[in-house]
């Protein structure tokens, strides 16, 4: 008997294995890097970044998609010997971060797909193999996103015979540990969502609660996302500024829709906006935060400007109890009307607790002269949102549990499988 005749042959599980070495995780982060820097020229490119002076257009896109996986990017200044700068900046241009988790999360789940099971053991070296390429990515990235820029002082400057500057590098350490902390969140979430992906065995009994919910959320946040491209298209044909437009879309789309979500929610934002910075956002929102004062950005506070936002709260009952009624659908049919509530709550409130540590934004510029202080007006300025944590979060699980209960007996007539078919086909 020949050698070969021996060799056991090869199981289709160990040919889809096989699939998934350097080579498929080199393409997966390399679509992902390309995907966030193209999205962030483009933002950068409507906002009129090209025009900055010493060719730091390049730097400035790294330096978004450093900040758009969580990295820190650190600001710094000085104005001769009698002066100083002080800067600040904290935002997630989440379009950015957006397009290259889907990117990423597809080319995760691609060599997975139509499998009942997988050993841990596999999963985590699959996720290694991009964990270790991202790693490296996130450094060459992270070194090319440093500037220094010269500022304008005006008569100040004039007067008193000096000149600012302000500049930008990263800080690599936090870049790297966020970063990496990112791509791991967005692995497990593409795990959870996918119906069609495996789970390792001891894995399996929890997905009948938990996928359900996790596709309902995801569904959510992208129909937000696109009922928003579809307002910007519409704004940029009818209003003009389609450049501004363009920007906001391809930088922080996210960060408007997902915040007017919370506000239609019954969430509370506290922000303020004084200086000559200008809030990415609607005209609306810069409207309501800008002052001396710190202002309240809620369905109240907006409805001053504008009574057509109370259609937000008609919007977010609508698209809630829409994903209840997917989440329920796709539950088995023994999870009870309860439990569908309750899963909905813990999703929603997760949810929300995610858009409130992401969506917060913070800027700061000013000069102070000999210890004087922030001069303020021309030569200084603030901006800064953040939300009222605990009262959006007790909203987030009202409402989920009146939707999931809702969505479970809209969908008791829908035909769902059953537990024991759930486990024989791994929840494909």
């Amino acid at each position: 008997m020949s050698p070969q005749t021996l060799r056991s042959p090869r199981t289709a599980p160990e040919r889809e294995a096989a699939r998934h070495g350097w080579l498929q995780a080199l393409g997966t982060v390399l679509a992902g890097l390309v995907v966030m820097v193209v999205v962030a020229a483009l933002g950068l490119w409507a906002a009129g970044a090209a025009d900055l002076p010493d060719n730091a257009f390049p730097r400035v896109v790294a330096a978004a998609v450093v900040t758009a996986v969580g990295g820190t990017v650190e600001l710094s200044g000085g104005a001769g010997a009698i002066a100083e700068t002080q800067a600040g900046l904290t935002v997630i241009p989440l379009s950015v971060t957006l397009a290259g988790a889907l990117v990423i999360a597809a080319g995760f789940l691609r060599p997975l797909r139509h499998r009942a099971v997988a050993g841990a053991t596999e999963l985590a070296g699959w996720a290694v193999r991009i964990a270790v390429l991202w790693l490296a990515a996130l450094i060459g990235v992270s070194l090319g996103a440093r500037q220094t820029f010269d500022i304008p002082l005006g008569d100040v400057g004039d007067f008193l015979g000096m000149s600012a500057d302000v500049g930008f590098e990263t800080d690599i350490a936090s870049t790297v540990l966020f970063g990496l902390l990112w791509l791991a969140g967005i692995l497990v979430l593409a795990l959870l969502v996918s119906r069609a992906a495996p789970l390792p065995p001891r894995l399996l009994r929890f997905q009948e609660s938990v996928r359900p919910a996790a596709y309902a959320m995801v569904a959510l946040l992208l129909a937000y996302v696109a009922l928003g491209v579809v307002i910007g298209i519409v704004v940029a044909a009818t209003r003009g500024h389609a450049a501004e437009t363009a920007a906001v879309m391809l930088l922080g789309l996210p960060n408007v829709v997902w915040l007017t979500f919370t506000v239609g929610l019954g969430a509370t934002w506290d922000g303020q906006v004084e200086g000559p910075f200008g809030l990415p956002m609607p005209h609306l929102l810069d409207q309501v935060l800008r002052g001396p004062d710190v202002s309240e950005l809620n369905l109240g506070s907006l409805a001053e400007y504008d009574g057509r936002v109370w259609w937000l709260v008609v919007v977010d009952a609508v698209l809630l109890l829409a994903a209840a009624f997917v989440m329920a659908a796709r539950s088995p049919a023994r999870v009870r009307l309860w439990q569908h509530a309750v899963h909905m709550a813990v999703a929603l409130v997760l949810t929300v607790l995610m858009i409130c540590l992401v969506a917060r934004i913070s800027a700061h510029y000013g000069l102070s002269i000999i210890g004087i202080g922030d001069l303020g007006g021309d030569l200084g300025g603030e901006l800064y949102l953040r939300p009222r944590l605990w009262s959006a979060l007790g909203f987030a699980a009202l409402w989920g549990l009146v939707t999931g209960c809702a969505g479970g007996l809209l969908a008791r007539r829908v035909r769902r499988r059953g537990a024991v078919d759930d486990v024989a086909r791994g929840g494909r």
